[in-house]
């Protein structure tokens, strides 16, 4: 991120790791020695990290039963691309899944989606598809689910987003028909 000194102009690179995690950062001009206060902006579609729920705060946190929301009327593939999920790193290596549903949930087994990864929960992860991103729900799992290597309960992903469940990375691709 560029900001500029508030009290004599002068521009300073603040690094963007650093600098997402607060809503303001405050920096001393290299130039004047004065600080300045600057706020960060956020993307309204941009992904929060939210930590996890520990199991003692979850409700049931050990129940095998699955349950879901209800899915929601508005959830459709897009009418022009498939949904293209495909392993790159993991015991799955190179699968490739077309999602065949707008709402599909990905896990080792008894999922829509399943994975030969032993580090997955059975019911791992949810993605609900929209016109041209995917939202994507952690299910309590056990491991996590990891975007850019944060462990996340929710995420939007959109064309070559990858997200990590266990030890498989996962890329999502719309493709066109």
């Amino acid at each position: 991120m560029e900001a500029a000194c508030s009290h004599c102009g002068a521009q300073h690179s603040l690094k963007d790791a650093e600098v997402a995690k607060h809503p303001k950062v405050k920096f001393r001009c290299s130039k004047c020695g004065k600080s300045t206060v600057v706020e960060t902006k956020r993307r309204p579609d941009q992904t929060m990290v939210i930590p996890p729920l520990p199991s003692f705060a979850r409700g049931n946190a050990s129940a095998s039963a699955l349950r879901l929301a209800p899915e929601d009327p508005g959830l459709k593939l897009p009418a022009n691309k498939n949904i293209v999920l495909t392993v790159t790193a993991g015991p799955g290596k190179g699968d490739v899944f077309t999602l065949a549903k707008p709402r599909v949930i990905l896990g080792r087994q008894g999922s829509d989606i399943a994975l030969k990864d032993p580090e997955i929960s059975r019911h791992h992860c949810v993605l609900e598809a929209r016109e041209n991103y995917i939202n994507l729900k952690d299910l309590d799992s056990t491991n996590g689910t990891f975007l850019d290597e944060e462990r996340v309960r929710a995420a939007m992903l959109h064309n070559d987003s990858e997200f990590r469940v266990g030890t498989s990375i996962i890329r999502v691709n719309f493709v066109s028909k």
